[in-house]
């Protein structure tokens, strides 16, 4: 099991906890504000792009070849960023930070 923080445009921080899938279908069923899934998690939109705090970096790890192409169509991008359908839960991420992009 792995805890996950979210904070959202708001400041508002809400952790949740989950055992499987990815961190952005544990976010859009909890209804954390900003992270949307529109493409149902394929890596094919941006709508779930987070930024991981500096030092959870190595433990999430760095996009993929694809990934890394969705993000340059995103703004606010950092080189924290990443797509949240993209991060799958367990627990190595146990404790993360996500910061949900603007």
């Amino acid at each position: 099991m792995a805890k996950i923080t979210f904070i959202t445009n708001d400041g508002e921080k809400t952790t949740l906890e989950g055992t499987s899938g990815s961190v952005m279908s544990l976010a859009v069923e909890n209804g954390i504000s900003g992270i949307d899934g529109d493409c149902g998690g394929v890596c094919s939109c941006a709508t779930c792009h987070v930024h991981v705090a500096e030092e959870d970096m190595e433990r999430v790890g760095e996009a993929s070849e694809i990934e890394a192409v969705m993000l340059e169509l995103a703004d606010d991008v950092t080189e924290f960023s990443r797509l949240s359908c993209q991060i799958e839960i367990s627990e190595g991420i146990d404790g993360i930070v996500l910061t949900v992009a603007e």
